[in-house]
């Protein structure tokens, strides 16, 4: 293996970028968590004003 110069370092090109599926996917699943705890959240404020709570 040789090492590079300078200016071959500063000529090199590639790598990944922030725009990869892993990205995607863990966005997205974030996204649908926010989702469920506002479903959940609006839904115990729904049956605390309706006063309609389950008995056990």
């Amino acid at each position: 293996m040789r090492e590079l110069s300078n200016k071959e370092l500063l000529s090199i090109d590639g790598g990944a970028n922030w725009f990869t599926a892993a990205f995607f996917n863990a966005a997205s699943r974030a996204l649908s968590t926010i989702v469920d705890i506002g479903r959940s959240l609006g839904s115990s404020i729904r049956r605390m004003i309706n006063g309609s709570y389950c008995s056990i």
